[in-house]
């Protein structure tokens, strides 16, 4: 440890005395796990070093493959689990993907190559209806224990951990209809994604049980903020008040067609995003959105797998979490109703 480290700038970063500082830094039982957690975190956002008997010899590797990170989600899904599998002593081995770089086939190998105890993905092939399945029972045959995050495949033999898609549809609609609005539309991603489908499938059931409306108008694009902008512009040409999107960037881009055409949000047009990522409380105007249990998510995912890496055998079946509507200024009564729809 440098000398120069400050017991009191560690204990008021982590929120703790400097009697716990002190403590964990000189490897002493009695701290719980989240407050020693806090402090090796005040360590490394102040750049001090950790002293040499708090870097613990890692269990193993566990790789985890993400999508691009452009979608702030996926950087939180990173960092959760990265840290989660810190705290039971594995080293993460990150992997992620972009347009015409690395494929997920490709980083299994890699990791294969470094022999891994196991692998989670997250929103990976696993999601996509058109892949095949059989990479993934591939792994298992080889003894290779994974975790799926975001898109259950039934023919996949491994435990998975999704967002209630549907529900959030639900929780979404019942929103919107109880500020008045009547034509809401949906910009969504691709169908052959299991999360669009599902987000799809419970927009649909929702507007028919609130507003009887049995073919609402939907878009499906890319969960882009150039996905959002043509979808948005869509949507506003069939006269749609409000809009749900499939993601955070989807909606900034359906508010950024909203601005191109001289209206305003959420005075002429109400915007719901998908994800609540860190910075989207902060956007012009701060976005309505629905918060996906990130946390709670990757820590089922790693618990399960680190379980399976030891031995047991963990249940196949799909786990799903219920996601969270956060009402911010990005949603109003619709145009010409003061008043909502009380349900």
């Amino acid at each position: 440890m440098q000398a120069r480290t400050r017991l009191t700038d560690v204990a008021e970063q982590a929120g703790v005395s400097t009697a716990t500082v002190s403590r964990v830094l000189n490897g002493k039982p009695g701290v719980a796990g989240e407050t020693r957690r806090a402090v090796l975190a005040a360590l490394d956002m102040l750049g001090y070093e950790r002293p040499e008997k708090l870097r613990s010899r890692s269990n193993g590797l566990v790789g985890l493959v993400v999508p691009e990170l452009s979608n702030p989600v996926f950087p939180a899904f990173a960092q959760s689990i990265e840290t989660m599998l810190a705290t039971t002593g594995y080293t993460p081995l990150l992997c992620t993907q972009s347009p015409g770089g690395i494929t997920e086939d490709q980083y299994v190998d890699m990791l294969l190559e470094h022999e891994v105890d196991g692998i989670i993905f997250v929103s990976g092939l696993h999601a996509d209806t058109h892949a095949d399945p059989a990479r993934y029972q591939r792994l298992q045959e080889r003894g290779v224990p994974i975790a799926l995050i975001n898109g259950h495949n039934p023919e996949i033999d491994a435990p998975a951990f999704s967002t209630d898609d549907r529900g959030s549809m639900d929780l979404a609609v019942r929103h919107l209809v109880s500020q008045g609005h009547r034509t809401i539309g949906l910009a969504i991603g691709p169908d052959r994604f299991v999360p669009a489908r599902r987000k799809r499938d419970g927009f649909v059931e929702a507007m028919r049980n609130y507003l009887d409306v049995s073919d609402p108008a939907i878009v499906s694009t890319l969960f882009t903020v150039e996905g959002g902008l043509s979808a948005g512009t869509s949507l506003i040409d069939l006269g749609c008040t409000a809009i749900i999107c499939g993601s955070d960037l989807m909606a900034l881009g359906v508010v950024r067609a909203t601005r191109a055409r001289g209206l305003r949000v959420p005075e002429d047009l109400s915007v719901v995003g998908y994800d609540d990522s860190a910075l989207i409380p902060f956007t012009d105007p701060p976005l309505t959105t629905i918060r996906q249990p990130v946390e709670a998510m990757c820590q089922a995912a790693v618990t399960t797998l680190v379980a399976e890496i030891g031995g047991s055998r963990v249940p196949r079946t799909e786990l799903v979490f219920v996601p969270e509507l956060i009402v911010r200024g990005s949603t109003a009564a619709a145009p010409g109703n003061a008043v909502g729809l009380a349900i």
